[in-house]
Order: C-alpha cells, then sequence, then structure tokens
C-alpha cells in the first residue's frame, strides 16, 4: 500500500482520514444520534470539528448511508430546506452552519422537531450544527423544545488533543515536527487550524511531491 500524501494526511478541507481525534463530547454525541426522533443539535465556535466529529460518528454507528447534508450557505439547499415537511420520511437530515437560515425556515424546523420527538419516529431524524448558542433561536419559536432536543456544546479543543492529531499525521507521514508543541499551541484549540499549520510547515521544510527527502 503506498505512503499517503501530505494533503491526505493534513487536510485544509474536508474530514481527515488519519488525523481524526475525538472530541471530549464525542460519547454524548454517539447517544444522541442513535436516539430515535429526538433532534440533536451541536454547537460551539468553528474549526473545532463539530461536522467532522458527527458525520464520523454516524459512521461508527452504521448509520452514514442515512444521512443527507445541506448547508445554511447553499441557496438550493435554503430553498430544499424550507419544503423539508413535503417530504415524508426524511432519514438522517443534517443542517450545517443552520443559524444561516431565515427565521421562516428556522420555524419550519423547529415544528419538525417536535413532531419527530414526540412520535419516537425512527424514519426521520434532525441534526443541526452550528455556532455557539446557535440553538437558542430555535427554542424561541417554540419554548417547548428544548426537552425534545439534545443540544451539545462543543468546546475549544485542549491543546493535548490537538497535539494527538499533529502526532497521528506525523506517524502516517513517517516523519518528526520539530515544533509540533508550538504548533498545537498556535491552532488555538481547532482541529482545523492545525491542519492547516501542519500542512504549511510540511511545505516549506519537507520535499512532499508523493516522496519525502
Amino acid at each position: 500500500m503506498p505512503a499517503p500524501l501530505l494533503e491526505e494526511v493534513f487536510k485544509k478541507s474536508g474530514l481527515p482520514t488519519y488525523t481524526f481525534v475525538e472530541p471530549a463530547e464525542y460519547n454524548h454525541l454517539k447517544v444522541a444520534l442513535r436516539t430515535a426522533g429526538r433532534g440533536v443539535v451541536v454547537e460551539g465556535p468553528s474549526g473545532i470539528g463539530k461536522t467532522t466529529a458527527v458525520q464520523k460518528a454516524l459512521t461508527e454507528i452504521g448509520i452514514a448511508a442515512k444521512a443527507q447534508v445541506f448547508s445554511g450557505r447553499n441557496a438550493a439547499d435554503r430553498e430544499l430546506l424550507a419544503e423539508l415537511p413535503a417530504f415524508g420520511d426524511l432519514g438522517i437530515v443534517i443542517i450545517d452552519d443552520f443559524h444561516r437560515l431565515s427565521d421562516a425556515t428556522k420555524h419550519v424546523i423547529a415544528d419538525l422537531l417536535k413532531e419527530f420527538a414526540d412520535k419516537e419516529t425512527t424514519a426521520s431524524k434532525i441534526v443541526l450544527i452550528g455556532i455557539n448558542r446557535a440553538g437558542d433561536s430555535l427554542v424561541n419559536f417554540a419554548p417547548d423544545l428544548n426537552n425534545r432536543i439534545e443540544t451539545i456544546h462543543f468546546e475549544v479543543n485542549t491543546e493535548p488533543k490537538v497535539r494527538e492529531l499533529i502526532k497521528k499525521g506525523e506517524e502516517a507521514l513517517n516523519i518528526t515536527i520539530e515544533c509540533a508543541d508550538a504548533l498545537a499551541r498556535d491552532a488555538s484549540g481547532s482541529f482545523h487550524m492545525a491542519q492547516i499549520l501542519c500542512n504549511e510547515l510540511c511545505l516549506s521544510c519537507c520535499r512532499f511531491d508523493g516522496h519525502r527527502d
């Protein structure tokens, strides 16, 4: 099996293949995703691995194939999300950046979350991913929603967690990053930033065109 390339290990975008590190909230997330009908809100600062953790958890518990991913940043997705009630059984709907949706669409989603939770449906589940306190906007539309959804707040990752990511990358590439501890500090708790810093450092210090000097 060929050795992985730099861009496959320290990825600037997309899901990590070699460097996934479980956040502290990971077990809570998996239980919430397994719970029938109950909506899940994952909130926290940008770049700390919320979306990655959701997709990895769905894969681990064997239900990733049922998931559809939408983005509140995408105009076409926003149009579809406004019509969710018309689609019947939804499977697992993941809405990233849901804080960017219109109030009208948030209201639609809040009503669906209540309905699915009350029915404990196994055919539909909604997972919302957004910035800090993004879930509060839903509760504003439906004050009784709090008891029907699971809100998981992702904290900034600890320095040892970021260092674990870097170590996995070092092992995958069979290299040693001498300033790894400093990089872990400079990432300021962001897995995404750690990926970028490691990628850029490797490019500036090594020859990563499929070979290693």
